[in-house]
């Protein structure tokens, strides 16, 4: 927030420069030096390096089944089970949740490793704070419950969908528009845009701290420096808050994810 209030640098004065989003899009990787979005870039390497230490990680944590489980294998069987048993069992259902615990554990890896990007030192980019990431996964996910339903239901599914039951006829028009807006446009914009507005805006956040702590201690006399360290310590605050939100974040996409895979395979609306 100091940081916030210190003046912006214009032509004609000197003063504080806060951080854009365009400051924080790095020049492509290939072709090397190449404006952000024409090529291949930092964002699309930590997605590949992402599923690789996921991979690494899983092939690691199970190699070795031990009764008395090592760091990686009670971690690894933790976070299987945190997802299979709370996300996947408590909101499908026990008689239905096994066929979709693999996609549900990988969206939550998958989800998580790429947000704690964003926490990592020297790395410092969560890609689900590019929005194309996010209506990838949401994308995804759309697809997922409605080819389920189809599945489930047939063609009827999307009378399933859309006309609850007992709405008396008189509201059944209005209702079955606010229905489809809510259901097949506003659930995948919302799934989407919940995990990119809060990384992008966590990781502006988390910029902004550090660049106006550089500021005030670096460009600034007298006592105003004091500030910088205030900032700083606000920063570190934030960046261990956002550590926690990425985490949060990985669990609701999924919960969500969870609570559309229920609706589509149930018998009633």
């Amino acid at each position: 927030m100091i940081a916030l209030a210190l003046p912006a640098a214009t032509n004609e004065s000197e003063g504080f420069v806060p951080p854009t989003i365009d400051d924080l899009h790095l020049p492509e990787i290939l072709p090397w030096g190449a404006h952000y979005g024409e090529g291949f870039g930092k964002q699309m390497l930590l997605v590949l390096l992402s599923v690789v230490l996921i991979s690494w990680f899983l092939v690691a944590a199970s190699r070795r089944g031990q009764m008395v489980p090592g760091k990686f294998q009670f971690l690894g069987e933790y976070s299987y089970n945190f997802v299979r048993n709370s996300v996947g069992k408590d909101l499908i259902g026990e008689k239905d949740f096994r066929p979709y615990v693999p996609v549900l554990v990988s969206l939550f890896f998958f989800i998580l490793v790429n947000n704690l990007m964003g926490s990592i030192p020297l790395v410092q980019l969560p890609t689900t704070s590019h929005v194309g990431t996010a209506y990838a996964l949401a994308g995804f996910v759309y697809i997922l419950w409605i080819v389920l339903g189809i599945r489930t239901h047939g063609i009827g599914y999307f009378k399933v969908a859309v006309v609850p039951s007992g709405v008396p006829k008189a509201f059944l028009v209005p209702v079955v528009i606010i229905e489809i807006v809510s259901n097949f446009v506003v659930r995948p914009l919302t799934h989407s845009l919940r995990l990119f507005a809060t990384m992008l805006a966590g990781h502006m956040i988390i910029a902004l701290a550090a660049s106006g702590s550089a500021f005030l201690l670096t460009q600034t006399s007298g006592v105003v420096p004091a500030l910088g360290v205030l900032t700083m310590a606000g920063g570190v605050g934030m960046y261990l808050f956002e550590i926690f939100i990425q985490v949060l974040q990985a669990y609701v996409f999924v919960l969500l994810t969870a609570v559309y895979i229920q609706g589509s395979i149930s018998e009633a609306h």
